[in-house]
């Protein structure tokens, strides 16, 4: 009787370890993931907001640059120099706005840098407009970098999450073994007394 009772404490102490153990393993699969989705936020707030924001600084560098020289035409004597330059700040912004499309976009973004596109195209509208738009996009810049680290903060929080699961598990896992090694000690003396009488 007393070892059928034993039998049936085990089994249920085996099968409470058995979950702990899974859930220990959930949680740790769960912190890898996080872990990865930190680390995506990171990536994508460098590679699609640092980067691109410095490109469009660059971006209204040349705008500038070419206004300057479209506006000093008339002043200018040197006819060729005045077309390599041009063409300099053309391919220059040619180059920032293709860099800039291969960068992950909002629709907002999308829409302001057709717009841009569009103003640089046609040269119908002035220096102003073409840098209110790289203002827009700057803006959207900061406004999905700062959705970025919320994503990354809760991606923290997640991990910090994990980490307190696993201690409580490690400590229910040190209460249990406490337990299993006092009930075995208390078997034992009872045992001992039993077989002196």
């Amino acid at each position: 009787m007393r070892f059928a009772y034993s039998l049936k404490q085990k089994t249920k102490i085996a099968v409470l370890l058995f979950c702990i153990m899974a859930c220990t393993i959930l949680i740790r699969l769960l912190e890898d993931r996080s872990i990865q989705d930190l680390n995506k936020s990171f990536v994508s707030l460098y590679n699609d907001r640092l980067i691109p924001a410095t490109d469009l600084f660059y971006l209204s560098e040349h705008i500038h640059a070419k206004s300057v020289i479209l506006r000093n035409a008339d002043l200018n004597t040197d006819k060729i120099r005045h077309q390599v330059l041009l063409l300099h700040h053309n391919r220059a912004i040619d180059s920032l706005i293709v860099k800039y499309e291969k960068t992950y976009l909002v629709s907002q973004e999308k829409q302001h840098l057709a717009t841009l596109k569009k103003s640089l195209l046609t040269n119908t509208q002035s220096e102003g407009q073409a840098l209110r738009n790289l203002t827009e996009l700057m803006q959207i810049q900061t406004q999905v970098g700062q959705e970025l680290i919320k994503d990354s903060e809760f991606a923290v929080s997640g991990s910090k999450l994990y980490s307190t699961l696993q201690l409580i598990l490690a400590i229910i896992i040190g209460i249990l073994i406490v337990g299993i090694l006092f009930t075995s000690s208390v078997v034992k003396i009872s045992s001992e007394k039993f077989n002196l009488n």
